[in-house]
């Protein structure tokens, strides 16, 4: 007759990690606060990539709205067709960005909740807060920030639900009709400064996440992080501006 001995039947072989069931690799890895920091780099560079690439396409409103149309048209039905159907690769690319970023957002929240239940107390001397880089204190508002500027953004231009162009509009007149409101174009522009902080230290940050952060080339990572944010914000804020003045319309 078997013998139990600590939970575990004499004679049966022992189950890997002491009596409990491993986990997939990913999953263990997920577990730990290191792969939570692998998962917020990597979408974080999804983002990145996405966010730079949405900045330029948008520069076309410079070049007059028949281009401005065009480039639109072509993200909606001529994005890798024929190898996909129509509208395959948007809603492909959609379906990309929302799973990062849900994925950004909830190793965000359990890093903040692992790195207060470390320190119960939350207790921080003065000169360490100081010397805590600012972009990196309030990331969690801008964050929030940012969210909520996507919210608007998508049911402004891409759905069209606060939009005040007439239906029919082309994608054009819907975004000049959008800024040339004075408090739309003043939300995009502090909602975009939100962003660029929020790039900044994302683009800092992803290179020790990913282990890239030998001290010899600290410099050139705040050199990318800064220079990434101002291209592309400047590129954001600058459409907004140009509604207003009147050089885009």
């Amino acid at each position: 007759m078997a013998t139990k001995v600590t939970g575990v039947t004499e004679g049966s072989p022992p189950s890997p990690g002491g009596g409990r069931t491993r986990r997939p690799f990913l999953l263990e890895l997920y577990g730990s606060a290191v792969g939570k920091k692998y998962v917020m780099a990597i979408t974080g560079i999804v983002w990145l990539g996405y966010i730079f690439a949405h900045m330029v396409g948008n520069l076309k409103i410079y070049t007059g709205a028949a281009d401005f149309n065009k480039y639109a048209e072509f993200l909606r039905t001529g994005l890798l067709v024929p190898i996909v159907p129509e509208e395959g690769a948007l809603w492909l690319m959609r379906i990309l960005l929302i799973v990062t970023l849900f994925l950004h957002i909830m190793a965000a929240y359990q890093l903040t909740v692992m790195n207060r239940n470390a320190r119960p107390e939350r207790y921080q001397a003065r000169r360490e807060y100081v010397a805590a880089d600012f972009a990196a204190r309030t990331m969690r508002w801008t964050g929030v920030i940012v969210l909520l500027f996507l919210l608007y953004h998508i049911a402004d231009l891409t759905l069209g639900w606060t939009n005040p162009a007439a239906a029919g509009s082309t994608p054009f007149e819907k975004l000049v009709a959008s800024f040339e409101q004075p408090l739309v174009a003043a939300f995009y522009v502090i909602a975009n400064l939100a962003l660029g902080i929020h790039i900044y230290h994302g683009a800092w940050s992803l290179f020790q996440s990913m282990g890239w952060n030998n001290r010899k080339f600290n410099h050139w990572r705040r050199a990318f992080a800064v220079g990434f944010a101002v291209i592309v914000i400047g590129g954001n804020v600058s459409f907004p501006l140009a509604v207003q003045f009147g050089l885009v319309g």
